[in-house]
């Protein structure tokens, strides 16, 4: 059995988090749900690749570059075996979660929704899960319908039953939403409403840029056809993005771009394709950041994922319990910490939220403000913007006390 998380040995890991800001005040960094930071392990098997083996993968057979392709492609293994897929082919590598949302509205959406159609989706979205679908709604003469999130930030599952039952049979071709939401911290119970949407012969997108980095993943378990994620934010380098589809729907799927190495045989009058997963991976990758992110899943691996959930369940309880006690905040989302993941989004009653996070950094506290790339959400619970403190696993406590001081001191300029 592995050990619990030793926050304080984690934290020795990540250079950055050693840094002075201006005034010799520590680094003290919540804004983990937009990029999270890396740890030494990371950076060297970056620094590496280009020191050791730095050549092209998938086409040479000197030394070097099979010694490139080897790495790269353990990291798809890797990936495999983390969110417990069934086969490596089933891995694509793309540079966000963005583009493996819009591959899928691309490649699958093209061929398989039609005019009068449906997609649901959630008022939680992030952009990226929403403007994809608005956009091939467009094209194809599709509608989206939107799931209501409630005043602890939950959705109905009974809601999704009428939805699909209004709709008719065989007019919903996809329900896609974020396990976790990147503003209320909401975890979805997402394999019942898996198992409901395939009861129904309705494919699900999962949304894993907040969920996969936080807490156990099993795409067998939940059962779920597609599951998009992005390195940056579990550890890894940006630019690093991967799509998990069930290999009898990616089989079916035609490429998103076209190029170099997503080819088998290039003629003047026709084309044939790469096999699954290269078919979708179309010219020059991000060599050395997937071999990278290969080296971030160890870090993670190493520790634990249950663990990491452990701490950050615990770590927001004490962030939850020291922000009721501010005076005048309003805090998003649920209540209970077991139903959230390690973030919260608040509001202090007249304080802007783009003051509250430049005050925050006079203390060297990060913490991020605005819309979140949720505006749909904004305008449901009627706010511009909120300020948000997301944790990871090098957290503290400490930290934690440090931003509620900071948060008091901004209450005292305002005089709220």
């Amino acid at each position: 059995m592995q050990a619990l998380l030793d926050v304080y040995k984690i934290r020795q890991d990540f250079p950055i988090l050693s840094r002075k800001l201006f005034d010799g005040k520590n680094l003290v960094y919540l804004d983990n749900a937009a990029t999270t930071q890396k740890p030494k392990e990371v950076i060297d098997a970056i620094s590496r690749y280009y020191s050791e083996y730095n050549a092209n993968i998938h086409r040479a057979v000197y030394q070097i570059a099979e010694e490139a392709t080897e790495e790269y492609e353990k990291t798809r293994e890797k990936i495999r075996k983390f969110i417990n897929a069934r086969h490596s082919e089933e891995i694509i590598f793309t540079r966000n979660t963005t583009e493996s949302i819009n591959l899928v509205a691309y490649a699958w959406g093209g061929s398989n929704v039609k005019k009068g159609n449906k997609i649901i989706l959630t008022e939680y979205e992030h952009h990226s899960n929403l403007v994809p679908w608005q956009v091939l709604g467009r094209t194809k003469g599709a509608k989206l319908n939107y799931l209501q999130v409630d005043n602890e930030g939950y959705i109905s599952l009974e809601e999704l039953d009428k939805i699909i039952s209004i709709t008719g049979e065989g007019k919903t071709k996809l329900i896609t939403l974020s396990e976790m939401s990147n503003v209320l911290g909401t975890i979805f119970p997402v394999k019942e409403l898996i198992k409901l949407a395939h009861d129904k012969k309705i494919p699900v997108l999962l949304d894993g840029a907040q969920s996969v980095p936080h807490m156990p993943t099993d795409v067998q378990d939940t059962d779920c056809d597609f599951l998009a994620f992005s390195a940056h934010k579990m550890l890894g380098p940006t630019g690093v993005g991967v799509l998990y589809v069930k290999k009898e729907i990616l089989e079916k799927m035609n490429p998103f771009i076209s190029g170099g190495d997503m080819i088998k045989e290039v003629h003047k009058e026709n084309t044939i394709f790469n096999e699954i997963p290269y078919k979708f991976e179309g010219g020059t990758p991000n060599i050395a950041d997937v071999i990278g992110f290969g080296a971030a899943i160890d870090y993670l691996n190493e520790i634990g994922m249950k663990n990491v959930r452990e701490h950050e369940v615990k770590m927001t309880e004490y962030l939850m319990s020291k922000l009721t006690e501010i005076k005048s905040i309003k805090i998003y989302g649920p209540k209970r910490s077991e139903d959230r993941g390690g973030l919260v989004s608040f509001n202090i009653e007249g304080i802007h939220p783009h003051d509250c996070a430049t005050i925050l950094n006079d203390f060297g506290v990060a913490i991020r403000s605005g819309h979140h790339c949720a505006q749909v959400l904004m305008e449901k619970l009627d706010i511009v913007a909120s300020s948000r403190a997301s944790l990871y696993i090098y957290n503290t406590k400490e930290e934690i006390d440090i931003l509620i001081d900071a948060l008091n001191h901004a209450r005292r300029i305002f005089k709220t």
